[in-house]
Order: structure tokens, then sequence, then C-alpha cells
């Protein structure tokens, strides 16, 4: 049986002491069991202060990205190597963010492009943290203009058949799926449980047709995209949702806590 997995993804968000002082709020507010793995993924910044404040706890560290050389003359990049060293276990990729689709413009439509992300970057990516034993969660998932085009199903599989060229099955144990709508994360919209469970499971008969069953059953596939405590519980339930990435609400130790402990 896969084990839950819930993720707070905290974005450009908090400075070393109040990062320091939410885990510090969560670990007082949830008594995470063996039924469900927790990580949150700070800024960069944070990460090694994090870590040091979660060290002899059962939740993990994540960051929100990396780059796929191990070192050299990339300006700004953080490589898996660092990331492993600074702590993290784990690293989102692919988010809609990152590839310039956005649920919620907060910037300048004409800068949009400087969000350059694509699924070759993102298949290279993912190979960097399996080759360094960090667990991937890729992130997929359509804009509402995809969905009411009726693409919804031809989009994901796009992502995921682009994501995971070139890797074998026997590396996939540390790995994980997040279906995120672009059009729920940051809007307030959430996707019906309903409908969230079918895409989950149409991820997993994709990845089955990609590789096998077996392999299929053991990936764990998290929902995101304006989850909250009022409607973690109904998510959660669903057959193929194993989860969740959970953004804005992660930064809120009540919220955060009331949604981990509904996934238990």
């Amino acid at each position: 049986m896969r084990k839950k997995l819930v993720v707070g993804n905290w974005k450009m968000n908090l400075i070393q002491p109040q990062a320091v002082s939410l885990v510090e709020a969560l670990v007082r507010k949830i008594a995470v069991t063996d039924a469900v793995e927790v990580a949150v993924c700070p800024p960069y910044t944070s990460i090694g202060a994090v870590a040091q404040a979660l060290k002899g706890t059962k939740i993990s560290v994540g960051a929100q990205n990396v780059f796929w050389k191990d070192s050299g003359a990339f300006t700004g990049c953080v490589s898996a190597p660092m990331l492993a060293d600074a702590g993290c276990k784990l690293c989102i990729v692919g988010h809609s963010e990152t590839r310039g689709r956005f649920g919620k413009l907060e910037i300048d439509a004409d800068d949009v492009g400087y969000f350059a992300e694509t699924d070759k970057t993102v298949n290279q990516k993912i190979k960097a943290l399996l080759y360094h034993s960090l667990m991937p969660i890729l992130c997929v998932g359509e804009t509402l203009a995809e969905r009411e085009a009726g693409n919804t199903d031809d989009v994901i599989r796009r992502q995921l058949e682009g994501a995971l060229a070139g890797v074998d099955c026997s590396e996939l144990g540390c790995f994980s799926v997040a279906y995120e709508p672009v059009w729920a994360i940051g809007t307030g919209q959430v996707c019906d449980s309903k409908e969230a469970s079918r895409v989950c499971g149409m991820i997993r008969k994709t990845l089955a047709g990609m590789y096998d069953q077996e392999t299929a059953d053991a990936i764990r596939i998290l929902y995101g995209g304006s989850v909250k405590g009022s409607n973690s519980k109904e998510l959660f339930s669903q057959p193929d949702i194993d989860g969740g990435l959970v953004g804005g609400a992660s930064l809120d130790p009540d919220d955060f806590a009331t949604i981990v402990l509904s996934a238990v």
C-alpha cells in the first residue's frame, strides 16, 4: 500500500528566522505517524536552517528547483549535490511557475518568457536528482485554456513522456508525480475531487503504459492546487490521490497541520 505524502511548497516566502519558527510550530502540532510522510520545501536560503531545525524529526526537507549539472559556470544555479549537502531529501521539478504557466499572474505578462523550463530541462533535472538519490516530485498539469479545449489528458501525457524520456523503471523507486492544474494554483479554485482523482488515475495508467503496472502502482501521485484544511480530507480520500503538494496553506502551521493529519 502506498504511504501518503504531504509536501509544503513555500515558494518565494520567509526569511530564515520565520522559516525556523514555522517548522518549530509545525513539529509541535503534528505527531507524524508511519502512515504519512511530510516534507517542506523552503527557498534555497533557508534550506540549511530548516534542515537543522528538523533534525531528529520525521519531517523531511526538499528544494523547489535544481540545475542538472553537478558544478560549473552556471551563475545563480544550485546543483543536486549541493541540495543533498544542505540536507535535502527531495526536490520539486517542472512546477508550472518555473515553466512560465501561471494560474495567478503576479508579474508583467511580458516577463513570462523569462521562466524557460521545458520538458527537456525537466528530464535532465530528474536524471540528476535520481543519480544523487534525491526524490524528484514531477509537476504536471493543464492551463484553463487547455482544459476547456478538452486537452487535459493529452497535455499531461506529453509532459510525462518528455520528463521521463530515457529514465528506466528501476530508477523510479524514488519518484513521485504531482498533478497541479495550472488554473487552480494560487487562485483559490480547486479541482473537483472526483475529477482530480480521475486525472491522477489517468497519470497512473499512462505510467503503466510507459513502464509496467507494478512500477505505476508503486509511484505516489499527489494533488496540488489550492489544497487547504477544508478540502484536503475529501481529496486525500480519493483512491488515486496519494497526498498533496501544498502551496499557500503550507505557510500556516495550523492549516498545514490539519492537511497533514487528514492524510493519516
